[in-house]
């Protein structure tokens, strides 16, 4: 089928109903990491004074509180997957590649899965420039790439909203797969005239912005929704399915939350009955099948 209400029009090719992670497991469960920060004079839209200042007052505030992410609380939660042995998708604004190179190395050598995740927040695609859209993501391939050694694979886009150019330009600069899909359970591929791409979709259930932010829950209901979550999955879903668990280093990254995220890998670690894997792992293993 053709489609051309998503960015860029393609034809897409979808995965057998009857796909199976490896071990005949239908459960993938992947963590991920949002590790993000704004480009100069820019700060997070989020922040936790809920009551919005005038227009052309620079937040204060809300720029503090995204600085956390790169500043204390990725450290704590590579901490958190390295004790349990669980790897991840770490989301990574390229600005970081050049504002604190050693921690997106460190990353990377830990065996964690560097995902591109723009250059910075505040440049989300959709906004941009044709011209200007290139140029960041060109920008922060080639940032990630200098600073890891490898060229990302993967991209989502800030706010997870590309432009209308995006994935044809990640096919013309080699990616492999993007985030940015939330209109299916499996994978699929998109077809352009330049070549191919997966599209591995994102739950966007188990995200800490939205579950503390916007509903005010707490870390213990962060794990109960998880639990329930992969039990019903378990239990009452036959089709391959893809569960994720996404923090950000500047909400969960922090002291009084960050064990929510400890807890749900350390229960996940060693599970014989789920496929805890990575996005890349996905796309190649949907591409074996087709």
């Amino acid at each position: 089928m053709t489609s051309r209400n998503s960015p860029g029009a393609c034809t897409i090719r979808r995965a057998p109903r009857d796909l199976r992670w490896p071990g005949d497991r239908h459960v993938a469960v992947v963590f991920n990491v949002a590790y993000e920060a704004w480009s100069d004079g820019n700060a997070s839209g989020i922040g936790p004074m809920g009551n919005p200042l005038p227009a052309g007052v620079f937040d204060t505030n809300a720029d503090s509180y995204g600085r956390y992410g790169a500043q204390a609380g990725i450290r704590r939660l590579m901490d958190i997957l390295h004790r349990a042995g669980v790897p991840a998708n770490v989301f990574t604004s390229g600005v970081l590649a050049e504002r604190d190179p050693e921690q997106v190395r460190a990353i990377a050598q830990a065996g964690h899965e560097i995902v591109a995740h723009g250059y910075a927040q505040d440049l989300i695609p959709a906004k941009l420039s044709a011209a200007d859209d290139e140029r960041y993501t060109r920008l922060t391939t080639d940032l990630l790439t200098r600073v890891t050694g490898q060229a990302p694979s993967g991209w989502i886009s800030p706010r997870a909203t590309a432009s209308h150019s995006t994935f044809e330009r990640l096919v013309e600069l080699g990616y492999r797969w993007q985030g940015d899909a939330l209109d299916e359970d499996l994978p699929y591929v998109q077809e352009f005239d330049q070549g191919s791409l997966v599209a591995v979709p994102l739950s966007i259930e188990i995200n800490d912005l939205s579950h503390s932010m916007r509903f005010g829950r707490t870390p213990r209901q962060f794990v109960e929704v998880f639990d329930e979550a992969l039990s019903h999955m378990l239990a009452n879903t036959h089709d391959a399915v893809i569960l994720d668990v996404l923090v950000h280093a500047h909400c969960y990254g922090r002291p009084a939350c960050s064990w929510a995220y400890a807890e749900i890998a350390e229960r996940c670690a060693g599970r014989q009955d789920i496929w805890v894997t990575t996005r890349g792992r996905i796309a190649e293993h949907v591409l074996s099948r087709l």
